[in-house]
């Protein structure tokens, strides 16, 4: 049985709602910690490193962490996820690269040191579920979810009212750190201020001092008439909120339209199942149906309609979208409906029907289309 993937969360000693400057830190510390240059022969703390390369790489990216948040392990699987895959041990050259190089300026003995730069906010995707009805008049629609946004209490900043950001005490504002490993003079960024120079002198109580909290956004959004199934739309700043002043992501719309009781949808047109008696199929006919406007609708039976037919209404479909006035077409599929009990009269007629259709089968006799319809059913 496969061992268990521990959670990625607790690889890097974070909660949930950490942020990317959380997660950063975090994986610096774990990935300095278990790297095997520092520990040399110790292949437990090997592989601690590859799964703390792992976690770092889900979390670290907006698409990657939402869809681990959602489905676990699972959803990653084919995503990059799942497995750290940089060259070397766990990929020391693009760790140093693109984690730890503001440590070093850039490269090993880098005179500066990078400030933490704006990050764009996460995009998310919802479902949301509509009527057949809804998908045909377009709607507007209220919809509540949860997304990473500003602060509330200290609209960004961190800080408590009346309180602010203060020189960092341990790197005196320089944002970096200087240490030496070995033969190597590293600059790492501040542990305690994470790179900023600053620290919050009165972290806010709502968010830690960290400027965004969870919470709950309504929007009311315009669903177009004439979508399908599947269909994405763009919130454009639905998402979430970025660090450092990055602003927001996208809100990605993913409709569901629900299964309808008489309707079901075919590209553009809309198909429905009628029943017809045998006369009717036979001699032709007609009959009133509600499109999905409630409208009533003539149907015109071809006189030797079989069963399962199609009686095309033009025009009586789904709009088209994006296609101001076009609409696909009602497509009726008839039904030849057989009853299952009849009377002695009704019974007497139709062998005396059954009787006149052998006769038209001898030679010189005309089946033509009754004969054809009646053999339908024998």
């Amino acid at each position: 049985m496969p061992k268990q993937k521990e959670d990625y969360y607790s690889v890097l000693g974070v909660g949930r709602n950490a942020d990317e400057i959380e997660i950063k830190a975090a994986y610096r510390r774990m990935a300095m910690k278990y790297h095997p240059d520092r520990n040399p022969g110790n292949g437990e703390a090997e592989e601690k490193f590859k799964t703390v390369n792992e976690a770092f790489e889900v979390l670290s990216d907006a698409q990657k962490r939402q869809a681990y948040d959602n489905y676990g392990h699972e959803g990653v699987s084919g995503m990059g996820g799942g497995g750290f895959h940089a060259g070397g041990f766990g990929g020391f050259e693009d760790i140093f690269s693109s984690v730890f190089g503001d440590m070093f300026g850039g490269s090993f003995g880098g005179a500066g040191a990078r400030r933490p730069r704006a990050q764009r906010g996460g995009d998310l995707k919802q479902q949301i579920a509509i009527t057949l009805e809804d998908a045909y008049n377009g709607l507007e629609e209220s919809i509540t979810y949860n997304r990473v946004d500003t602060c509330n209490v200290c609209h960004g900043t961190g800080a408590q009212e009346g309180s602010g950001a203060k020189t960092c005490p341990t790197c005196r504002g320089a944002g970096v750190v200087q240490f030496s490993q070995g033969f190597f003079s590293m600059r790492q960024a501040c542990p305690d201020c994470g790179g900023q120079g600053t620290v919050i002198e009165k972290p806010c109580r709502a968010c830690r001092g960290v400027g965004r909290e969870h919470g709950r956004n309504t929007i009311t959004v315009k669903i177009p008439a004439g979508v399908r199934d599947g269909i994405v739309l763009k919130v454009a700043n639905g998402g979430d909120v970025g660090a450092n002043g990055g602003g927001y992501g996208d809100l990605y719309l993913e409709t569901r339209v629900k299964k309808h009781k008489i309707f079901t949808r075919d590209g553009d047109d809309l198909l429905a199942d009628a029943d017809i008696s045998y006369p009717t199929a036979v001699l032709g006919g007609g009959f009133e149906i509600e499109n999905i406007k409630k409208e009533k609708v003539k149907v015109s039976v071809p006189e030797g309609s079989p069963h399962g037919a199609t009686i095309k209404l033009p025009g009586h479909g789904m709009p088209v979208l994006g296609r101001a006035g076009k609409y696909g077409d009602l497509k009726v599929i008839l039904n030849i409906d057989i009853p299952r009990k009849i009377t002695a009269r009704q019974k007497e007629l139709i062998k005396n029907l059954a009787e006149s259709f052998e006769e038209a089968k001898k030679p010189g006799g005309s089946g033509g289309l009754f004969n054809k319809i009646f053999n339908f059913f024998l």
